[in-house]
């Protein structure tokens, strides 16, 4: 069992007695170099540091600690808050990790800023793109940003500014709960100076309305090459994938990615694996899902049903290119797991057959759908048809 006590930046002197007590009567001691430098010295007890990285030597660390001894871990405020209760509850398992939490730094940020909890929205960019704080941007709204480090605020300053939210106001709160604490305030456009290197980002968004989070966003949205499930058709394949938070989409034949990326859009717990055999377009995924807010997305580069093997087992499939090539939809078939969705859009007359096949081998529903814009005609106004689109949806019982 590893207790994990949460510390503020007081240091000593502000931790409960009952948490220093955890402390002093533990074998071994777990934390960054700056929580073990906050804690007296214990004679006899063993200190480690985290390991660098985290991740990758955690493991050796934890197969070195006595399996009878009481060990203690140190985090920062709650240590479920983008902290490293997560990291060993998800290593070692719940019922081998009791956590400890003191005040978060998100609850001391609302408190400074005044702002109930229901107001606003915490934004995790420890270890993450800042890229991320885009999906959140609308007029009025309130962000939270936990910052990496002291270059956080500056960078969240500088995407601010390049989506049009340059007069959003950011006041960065610095080292919260100690002695030492600051507040800055000023205009992303104006952002200049260094801020510490605890901080968090408080956002008052100011700005025209980017994107929202149902599906269809525009095309023009996106950087493409003309290869891009087009709008009425990405909501209509969307609306069928139908995203669920924690769920994982495969976009084979991504193309731009938008299929994939407007998964993401819909919460922050989804996610999506985009599946690309050309390596241009491959690059372009990525940059549209930056863009987009969603830079967690994964891009594999290669081509189906070859490049499946191996992925995390999907909850939904889209197939937007190249479901005619030998094996591709029987192994999406066979990926899925209860309850999941498979959607495949053709536009090819061997598509169309295939598709009419497996609906009468598998059911669903067949669509087929036809998507007419208006544009000019000389001096008039007529229609202009675009490519129907045969859609298969097909759910897993």
């Amino acid at each position: 069992m590893i207790v994990v006590v949460g510390i503020g930046a007081g240091g000593w002197d502000e931790i409960p007695v009952r948490h220093q007590q955890l402390i002093r009567d533990s074998a071994v001691l777990l934390g960054g170099k700056r929580h073990l430098d906050l804690v007296p010295d214990v004679p006899g007890q063993r200190r480690e540091p985290w390991p660098s990285p985290l991740r990758e030597g955690l493991p050796a660390l934890l197969d070195s600690l006595p399996g009878d001894a009481p060990v203690v871990a140190l985090a920062s405020g709650d240590p479920l808050v983008s902290g490293i209760g997560t990291t060993l509850i998800s290593l070692l398992g719940r019922e081998n990790v009791r956590i400890e939490p003191a005040v978060s730094s998100v609850a001391l940020a609302r408190a400074r800023m005044g702002w109930a909890a229901e107001s606003c929205v915490a934004v995790s960019l420890v270890g993450r793109d800042v890229s991320l704080v885009a999906r959140e941007l609308a007029p009025g709204r309130r962000i939270l940003a936990l910052s990496s480090d002291e270059s956080t605020p500056e960078q969240v300053a500088n995407l601010l500014v390049t989506t049009g939210f340059g007069a959003s106001m950011m006041t960065v709160l610095g080292e919260l709960g100690a002695d030492t604490e600051s507040t800055r305030t000023a205009s992303a456009s104006a952002w200049v100076g260094e801020s510490p290197r605890l901080n968090i980002v408080a956002i008052e968004c100011v700005g025209a309305p980017l994107f929202g989070w149902a599906a269809g966003l525009p095309d023009d949205a996106f950087e493409h090459d003309g290869q891009l499930t087009k709008r009425d058709l990405r909501a209509s394949a969307l609306a069928r994938l139908a995203p669920v938070p924690g769920q994982h989409l495969w976009d084979v034949g991504a193309g731009a990615g938008s299929v994939g990326i407007e998964w993401m859009r819909t919460h922050p717990a989804c996610t999506t694996t985009a599946i690309e055999a050309n390596p241009d377009r491959a690059a372009r995924i990525a940059r549209n899902a930056t863009h987009l807010g969603v830079p967690g997305l994964t891009v594999v580069e290669g081509r189906a049903p070859d490049a499946l093997a191996d992925l995390p087992t999907p909850d939904a499939i889209f197939i937007g290119g190249g479901a005619t090539r030998p094996g591709v939809l029987d192994t999406c078939l066979r990926a899925l797991r209860p309850g999941g969705r498979l959607v495949v859009h053709g536009v090819t007359l061997e598509t169309e057959q295939l598709l009419a096949t497996a609906y009468q081998a598998h059911g669903g529903e067949l669509t087929r759908i036809a998507v007419e814009t208006s544009a000019p005609i000389g001096t008039f106004t007529g229609w202009t048809p675009a490519r129907s689109v045969t859609q298969w949806t097909h759910s897993v019982g």
